[in-house]
Order: C-alpha cells, then sequence, then structure tokens
C-alpha cells in the first residue's frame, strides 16, 4: 500500500483516450466461457485484481485458461462441469466473482468454500443465498449472512419465480447462473432495470431466454455454446475522465470503444442537467450483444442537481465521481436513495463525505445519500479506503484542487483500472 500524490493541473482535456476493459463484462466473459462446451477466446480483457480473482477462482475449479497476452485471454470451457476445489476458494476483495460464482457451484457434485479479504467477508450475502435457497441449494454463511460461503452439493436445483426485492445484477446473474442447471424454468421480476450484461452475454452464448420490461423468463438446463468474445471498454471508468473533462472550460475529449449498454448510461442523464448538454455518442454499433460507442466530451462549466432514488441503480459506481462533478459545480447536488453505497468496497457515503470535507468543500451525510456544496478543492490528506472508486474520484478532484492531494493507499486503483495514473500523468 502506497500513498499517491497527485498536483493541480490547469491543462485542458485533449485528445483520445482508450480505456481498459469492462471489469463486469470481463468477469462475465471468463465465467460464461468456463461454462461453454469448448474454447472461447476473450479479447481486450481487463487484468484487474477483481477480475484476476475469477480467473484463479475457475482454475481452482479445473478450468484451462491460458493468458496469451495480457488482454488476450484463451479459456476452455467444459460445459458446465468443474472439479472439486483442493482449497477455499478466494474471491479476494471481488463481490462480483463471490456472488456469481455461487450461482455456478451450488449446482456441482461437491463441497466447496467461497472467501475473501476483510473487506468482502463485511459485505452482504444474504440477498444471493435466499433466492438460491429457494432453488435447493445449501448454503451456510458466517454470522449475518457474510463470507465465508460454505456450499455442499444437492440431488437437485428447481426452477423459480423471484420478485427482486432490491435491483442487483449481480443478485440476478447468480439465478440465472443456477438456473443453467435447474429443471423447471426461471422466472425473475425486477423492481427496477439493473445491469443486463448477464442477460445478453447469456442470448450470445447461446441460451434460449425472454425479456419482457424487468420480467425475464428462462428455460432450465441450458447449456452454452463456445463463443469468441470482445469485451468493451468500461464506461464506469470512462466516467472519471467524462467529469474531468466536462468541468474544465476548452476541453475536447474523445473517449473510443466504450461499452454504452443503455444500463449503464443514467449517470450521462446528470451530467446533461449539470453541463448542458456537452456529452455526445457517436459510432454506435453492436459486438458480442453489447452497445459500443465513442464519447466525445466538451469542457465548461457544471451547475448543481439532485440525483433521483430512481436513477441510483443504474448510476451506483459513479456516484463517487459525480459527487466530485458537485463540488466543481455551482450550486448544491444532492443524492438520496443510495444506501446501498454503504455497502460497497468501502462506505462510499462517508468516504466521500470525509474526503471532500477535508478538500474543504461543504458536506452533508445523510443515511441514505449526501448533499455537496460547490467550492474551491483545497486539497490535503484523504484516504482511499481501500476503495478504487473513491481512490480515483478523489485523484480527479486532485487536478482541480489548489495545493497537492495525497491519496492514502492510492494503488488500490488496481482493482478496476491498472493504468489509470499512467493516463492521469500526461494531465499532471
Amino acid at each position: 500500500m502506497r500513498d499517491v500524490i497527485v498536483y493541480p493541473s490547469s491543462l485542458p482535456f485533449v485528445g483520445n483516450l482508450s480505456i481498459p476493459g469492462d471489469k463486469s463484462i470481463s468477469h462475465r466473459a471468463l465465467i460464461l466461457s468456463s461454462l461453454a462446451n469448448g474454447k472461447c477466446e476473450i479479447s481486450h480483457f481487463l487484468p484487474s485484481e477483481d477480475c484476476l480473482s475469477t480467473m484463479n477462482v475457475l482454475r481452482d475449479l479445473g478450468i484451462k485458461i491460458i493468458q496469451k497476452t495480457e488482454n488476450q485471454i484463451l479459456v476452455e470451457g467444459r460445459g458446465g462441469k468443474f472439479f472439486p476445489p483442493k482449497n477455499p476458494l478466494n474471491c479476494g476483495n471481488s463481490g462480483t466473482s463471490m456472488r456469481l460464482l455461487s450461482g455456478i457451484l451450488v449446482a456441482q457434485s461437491f463441497k466447496s468454500t467461497l472467501t475473501g479479504d476483510s473487506s468482502l467477508s463485511s459485505r452482504p450475502m444474504q440477498r444471493i443465498i435466499e433466492p438460491l435457497e429457494k432453488m435447493g441449494a445449501s448454503i451456510f454463511s458466517a454470522e449475518g449472512a457474510r463470507s465465508p460461503l460454505e456450499i455442499k452439493p444437492v440431488s437437485s436445483l428447481s426452477g423459480i419465480s423471484y420478485v427482486m426485492p432490491i435491483a442487483s445484477a449481480q443478485v440476478k446473474s447468480a439465478i440465472l447462473l443456477a438456473g443453467l442447471y435447474a429443471s423447471g424454468d426461471i422466472f425473475i421480476k425486477q423492481v427496477a432495470l439493473s445491469r443486463d450484461h448477464t442477460e445478453r452475454m447469456l442470448s450470445y452464448y447461446g441460451v434460449d431466454l425472454e425479456i419482457d420490461g424487468l420480467s425475464i423468463h428462462m428455460k432450465g438446463g441450458q447449456t452454452l455454446s463456445a463463443r469468441n468474445f470482445v469485451v468493451p471498454s468500461d464506461i464506469s471508468s470512462a466516467a472519471f475522465w467524462i467529469v474531468a473533462a466536462i468541468a474544465r472550460g476548452n476541453s475536447y475529449l474523445k473517449i473510443k470503444n466504450v461499452g454504452i449498454n443503455p444500463s449503464r448510461l443514467a449517470f450521462l442523464k446528470v451530467l446533461d442537467r449539470m453541463g448542458e448538454s456537452r456529452v455526445e455518442i457517436q459510432k454506435r454499433n453492436t459486438l458480442g450483444g453489447e452497445l459500443i460507442g465513442d464519447i466525445s466530451v466538451y469542457g465548461g462549466n457544471l451547475k448543481g442537481t439532485d440525483i433521483l432514488p430512481s436513477e441510483v441503480p443504474n448510476l451506483i459506481d459513479e456516484i463517487p465521481i459525480l459527487m466530485v462533478a458537485g463540488a466543481l459545480a455551482s450550486g448544491k447536488t444532492t443524492v438520496r436513495g443510495a444506501k446501498e453505497l454503504r455497502f460497497k468496497e468501502s462506505d462510499r457515503i462517508s468516504a466521500m463525505a470525509q474526503n471532500l470535507s477535508q478538500m474543504g468543500i461543504k458536506v452533508q451525510e445523510y443515511e441514505d445519500g449526501l448533499s455537496v456544496e460547490g467550492g474551491l478543492l483545497k486539497g490535503g490528506r484523504v484516504r482511499s479506503f481501500g476503495d478504487h472508486r473513491i481512490a480515483i474520484s478523489c485523484a480527479i478532484a486532485g487536478l482541480f484542487s489548489k495545493e497537492k492531494v495525497i491519496i492514502e493507499n492510492g494503488d488500490c486503483v488496481d482493482i478496476s483500472y491498472p493504468e489509470f495514473y499512467q493516463h492521469l500523468i500526461q494531465w499532471n
């Protein structure tokens, strides 16, 4: 763990930028390729700590994975069959790994244990345990439904008709992955739209499922066909640079080949209110079931806005950087209905409230959100809390600060964006 220093910069954000592969999609590409009935090549894979955790767990389950280059992976799928692991399966800091892989492991003929670091061990798992147990799974968890998760084999899994109490792509994905092994149909009713990468990718890999608004229907007991897959650039990582460019006059930044899945664009609608339509998407196409485009950003001034509770599920990862946008805007920016942020890699509500206050911004913290008064960022020492999105958000704030910003444990950005500081240095 090391401190990172970010110095103020007045340079406009001008040029073209290529962002690493999407973290959520890289996880799923590994998992779905391991379930397929043959070899699958994954291009533009994100070799971040979280995605490597998924890769290592799959290897421990007997899947042959060859890393041809840093970003090109060959996975030899075994049609949904895995080998018993010799040791507990370590998911590191990755909630995606633990929740999605649980959906596969509950259907295996062997016992397994999913574990992780101290941060992951504090995050709620009851949200996946409940529906998986309704399908017939046997899961034992630590006190408070936390990891480690001990999964015992069962004779069979059944279909399910499940109304989700919260909008969660990870819960939905765990149910669908378990459903591939189930007898009977899977019906899921969402309370609100969440990321739909799993549904799109299952269809691309040959799974028959139907989507009608917020309802999903999938027949159980299906096998995936082998497919090559290209991971688009991560729009959640692009969001940091989009905020930086839109907040600085004379900026013109183009970010190429970004995933523009509709379930990931809510933060652009917020920025549209704050920045008067200075973000444009061009050159749209579809690849592997995912929409991809180039995003152009024009710099100027920002004004505060209210982020509605109904918007939160589809911009949950972007709220930290949107709070930085609020600090750079005139007026007040408020987000409510975001209590889920308290259960991420850190308590992101508290983390951003503490750090922005430390940098001289007036902040009001609520149980389910916070409000930020735009003002002068003075710099100072802040904490990442081991959370990649907190660290990157504070680094962007540092570019706009009066004095340098020192980020404790700033190298935690490797969880999602290992190249971030290489990209930052051109404006620092």
